[in-house]
């Protein structure tokens, strides 16, 4: 089967996936294998680096909860794939650094609590960009899993921000987040690949979504770059 150039596609079930041309499959399969790995670290970096950080028992719990929905999500992901004949479950037995598809060590380094709030105010909202647009991606089942995780993003988002406007009330607590936002600026960046990537033109091109890697990270950066200012922080240069 042949996708020609002005046809919009939509793939309703796994067994139309079959009959699609092999490269939007990889393109697909490697999208859910690549978000649902990450999830799944998500979950770990939770509970084994932020809720050894919290301050008291409410922030351990809300940590808790957040990795919660992190398993939830990558089991969503993990049930869309065994529909088509995908076994993730090796991932449930590999370490953080044995794990491939999504990493990058520096994200698992966070080492203060202000490097929590950065995390998830201004690095999680690059996943909920992804997510919005495989929620609107040509494969159907896929999309309409993902929808459910949508809310669950901006909880974490909304708790990051908590957490980082408590900091920001202090002089100290600026210096911190502005510390934590230095190191963590370029791992955020490098999260949304090559701006000029012919794989994402492909997974626009096949509506498995919606922008090109750099039309994202352009998204993220609009998004983010007013929170950083109304915390009286500096955005990093791209090199920092």
């Amino acid at each position: 089967m042949e996708i020609l150039d002005d046809e919009e596609v939509v793939v309703r079930t796994p067994e139309e996936l079959k009959r699609m041309p092999r490269a939007y499959q990889k393109a697909l399969i490697s999208q859910i294998m690549i978000n649902t790995e990450g999830e799944l670290s998500g979950g770990d970096d939770y509970t084994m680096m932020f809720l050894p950080l919290a301050p008291n028992a409410e922030e351990r719990q809300v940590c808790a909860e957040r990795a919660a929905e992190e398993y939830d999500h990558y089991k969503i992901g993990k049930r869309v794939l065994a529909e088509i004949g995908i076994d993730t479950s090796h991932m449930e037995s590999q370490t953080i650094e044995e794990r491939r598809l999504f990493a990058d060590k520096r994200l698992h380094q966070c080492t203060t609590w202000a490097e929590r709030g950065i995390y998830s105010y201004i690095g999680e909202e690059s996943a909920l960009i992804m997510i919005k647009e495989f929620a609107q991606g040509s494969y159907k089942p896929w999309a309409d899993a993902v929808r459910t995780i949508i809310l669950d993003e901006k909880i974490h988002i909304a708790h990051g921000a908590r957490v980082c406007r408590n900091l920001a009330t202090t002089d100290e607590g600026r210096e911190q987040l502005q510390a934590a936002l230095d190191r963590l600026w370029p791992v955020f960046r490098d999260l949304f690949g090559t701006p000029e990537s012919e794989r994402s033109k492909r997974a626009v091109r096949y509506g498995l979504r919606r922008t090109t890697n750099g039309e994202a990270l352009q998204q993220w950066e609009d998004t983010v770059v007013p929170r950083i200012h109304a915390l009286g922080l500096v955005v990093p240069s791209a090199g920092t």
